[in-house]
């Protein structure tokens, strides 16, 4: 068998790709290394990434998301307007300066990030259980905070919650639900307990496993 004058039967052929992929390799390993050795390729957030590179880092954070989160289950109650509630008040203080929402501008930090936070409320893309690993790990690179760190598995679940009703609201529901919050943000953190951050004196709760909050799921 031929391909483009090579003999794929012979040993020295195999023997030539080798040497062929190995020097293209070896090309490709210098120049990565002479671009990061000499700093020419522009980190600041004010100079996208040419388009092949911004699509290697998309489709890496996509599957990431999608491959760590597929074991993650949603607990039945999303829908529940106590857990919408407590979400809304946590997206507001803690979300919507990056991500907005109905009738929001955009803010100085929301137009100054790169890549660009998605607005939440256009759209949403990523399933209940993508939505939570996302807000509880983090994304690097982004500015997305990995909020776990600080809050429950039962408040991001509420945030989740609130976030999928996002794209059906009117900028008119968006305040409505605003007003229907906790008015306390430090009494839902106690409430819905801190993982990481216990009290003086008190014994450290075991971490829980991504996915199960504390109603059984």
């Amino acid at each position: 068998m031929h391909v483009m004058g090579w003999d794929l039967r012979h040993p020295r052929t195999h023997l030539g790709i080798v040497v062929v992929l190995g020097a293209a390799g070896l090309l490709v390993a210098v120049a990565i290394g002479v671009t990061i050795g000499l700093g020419l390729y522009n980190i600041g957030a004010d100079a996208p990434h040419t388009r092949p590179v911004y699509k290697v880092l998309e489709t890496l954070r996509d599957r990431s998301i999608s491959v760590r989160a597929a074991g993650v289950k949603a607990p039945a109650n999303l829908n529940d307007p106590k857990r919408i509630a407590s979400g809304a008040g946590l997206y507001t203080e803690m979300c919507s300066g990056c991500h907005l929402a109905p009738g929001l501008e955009k803010t100085e930090m929301s137009q100054g990030l790169y890549p660009q936070a998605p607005e939440l409320w256009r759209h949403a893309d990523l399933s209940a259980g993508e939505q939570f690993w996302a807000i509880k790990h983090g994304i690097k690179m982004t500015a997305m905070p990995a909020w776990g760190r600080t809050h429950s598995d039962e408040l991001i679940w509420d945030m989740v919650a609130f976030v999928r009703q996002l794209p059906k609201m009117s900028p008119a529901q968006y305040q409505a639900a605003i007003k229907s919050a906790p008015a306390d943000h430090d009494e839902m953190m106690k409430e819905g307990g801190m993982p990481g951050m216990a009290m003086p004196g008190m014994a450290m709760p075991p971490k829980e496993p991504d996915g199960h909050a504390g109603d059984g799921h």
